[in-house]
């Protein structure tokens, strides 16, 4: 038996990130690529890495079986076999390698668009047949023509290059780019419906989601000019195949190639099997040994990173925060998390509302810095795995409303958070500190000053203003054998109550708790743990 974290190849995976998964013995790594599904579900439990390819289905299923798992990793960008809100809400990070095969995905994309503006198969297939039939083939050129480029990311900023250095004017639909961008790449950036009746080429490089699904629809199809010449080299789902078939069948567009297909493999008796002037390869994107080598050390090097540093800024589901902030903000994280535990505490009803306000020298990472409060509250509330990964999401389940706030930098503190809870007419504030040196501090709850250190075990109370509360509540602990290391008192200037917090060396029974809330000037007591 070993207690070093597990990872699982559920598929093969190049040697080079296996070496980096390997490269100080602190992973154990074990190889099912060979094995079947059901092998592989008896695998999984206690193994804290997955690590998948386009071959295994990680599915609902899949991911249950991984009891104690942490994140999943695909050795390529596509994550349409990974269930991304299964694992999310079961707190498993899920990770992709976007950078490993951009070019080799462009540069089939690139030759794609060649094989079919040139018929170069089918050309191939006829004079491997006997034939010297020359006027048959004549094709297209590239340079002076227009190619329209759908998603202008890594993989379509790629294509890009490759285009204008063939001499083509290039005009992109992309939603999220910039007008910067696109005078950077030097491109016409246009709406998507704008842009097919003006283009001689069509290449397609989105992701599969709820929104691109179908994207390029019958009717779509039917603006491009019936010269054009379509590319997808992304995913299969964004286009109507069907339609496209009737579309080269019925000479409304000149030709077409595919890497990918809704369905894989591609059956037998699919119509763009039987249709004219069209490229099929089996989703050959990645498919070199370049590619192979550098998305499995990608991947195997964010897996790692993960697993054995704490590093999940690759991971898809989880709030995105820059890498080179992850130091600087684990205080912050620290402080949020406390200060959610003390709201979790003091609040009694349900949560309908959490507000989160932060100043501070992080310029990014509210949603996490959020993540981290609601990780908190629940801590104490919840018996269920809370993380980074699926704290929001478990949010919007419950119907819990999460705002966040910068309120610019603040004086005297590297941070400081003011984390507010709502429980239909009951809200209490807490606001917390990051000092210069890292310390944290717990600054206020419910507008009383009350600093002292958020650790340990702290009892807070609320009382009447009067004399001998605070030397009686004193006594009890001392009695219970229970030593107070720090103690701050403040007035609540609204009610004229007093609040005290006190830091406790040990953690009082549920009866001293009972004995204190007895005594009649306390109007409430609560207990919270901060460190396990």
């Amino acid at each position: 038996m070993t207690d070093r974290p597990r990872v699982v190849l559920a598929d093969s995976l190049a040697a080079e990130g296996v070496a980096v998964l390997e490269a100080d013995h602190r992973l154990q790594v074990d190889d099912y690529s060979a094995r079947s599904r059901t092998e592989l579900e008896t695998g999984l439990p206690g193994a804290t890495g997955l690590i998948v390819r386009s071959g295994t289905q990680a599915d609902a299923a899949l991911i249950a079986a991984g009891d104690s798992l942490k994140v999943v990793g695909r050795a390529g960008v596509g994550l349409d076999n990974i269930d991304v809100d299964a694992a999310t809400r079961r707190g498993v990070a899920v990770m992709n390698a976007p950078a490993g095969n951009t070019v080799s995905t462009a540069e089939l994309a690139f030759a794609l668009l060649l094989s079919a503006a040139r018929r170069i198969p089918v050309a191939d297939r006829s004079l491997r047949a006997g034939k010297w039939d020359r006027k048959a083939f004549r094709g297209a050129q590239l340079s002076g023509k227009t190619l329209g480029v759908i998603g202008a990311g890594r993989i379509g900023a790629e294509v890009i290059q490759r285009a204008r250095a063939f001499g083509m004017k290039v005009m992109v639909a992309d939603p999220y780019m910039t007008e910067e961008r696109a005078q950077d790449l030097y491109v016409e950036l246009v709406e998507l419906d704008d842009m097919l009746p003006r283009v001689d080429f069509l290449t397609l490089h989105v992701p599969l989601t709820r929104e691109t699904e179908g994207l390029l629809d019958a009717e779509r199809i039917g603006r491009l000019q019936p010269h054009a010449v379509l590319v997808n080299a992304a995913r299969g789902g964004i286009l109507d195949e069907a339609a496209l078939a009737a579309a080269l069948r019925e000479e409304r567009l000149a030709a077409a190639a595919l890497d990918v297909y809704a369905e894989e493999p591609l059956p037998a008796d699919h119509p763009l099997r039987g249709a004219p002037n069209l490229v099929l390869t089996p989703h050959l994107g990645a498919a070199t040994h370049d590619a192979q080598r550098e998305v499995a050390i990608e991947i195997a090097a964010s897996v790692r990173a993960a697993l054995l540093d704490g590093d999940y800024s690759a991971a898809v589901n989880m709030p995105p925060y820059d890498r080179g902030d992850r130091d600087r903000l684990r205080p912050v994280l620290d402080l949020a998390e406390r200060l959610g535990s003390v709201l979790g505490e003091v609040i009694q009803g349900g949560v309908g509302e959490v507000s989160v306000r932060y100043g501070g020298e992080v310029q990014r990472g509210l949603r996490l810095i959020s993540s981290a409060a609601l990780i908190g509250l629940w801590k104490v509330r919840l018996d269920t795995s809370i993380n980074l990964i699926n704290a929001l999401p478990l949010a919007r389940e419950r119907g819990i409303s999460v705002s966040r706030a910068r309120v610019g930098e603040v004086t005297g503190y590297r941070g400081t958070l003011e984390v507010t809870a709502r429980s239909g007419d009951e809200s209490h504030v807490v606001t917390g500190g990051v000092e210069a040196d890292g310390q944290l501090r717990l600054l206020r709850i419910d507008g009383c000053h009350v600093e002292v250190e958020p650790r340990g075990y702290l009892l807070i109370f609320r009382n009447r203003d009067e004399p001998g509360v605070v030397g009686e509540v004193g006594t009890r602990l001392g009695a219970a054998g229970v030593n107070i290391a720090e103690f701050h008192q403040a007035r609540d200037p609204s009610t004229g109550d007093s609040l005290a917090v006190l830091s406790l060396d040990e953690r009082p029974g549920p009866d001293l708790l009972t004995d204190l809330r007895s005594l009649p000037p306390i109007l409430w007591a609560r207990g919270v743990r901060l460190d396990s």
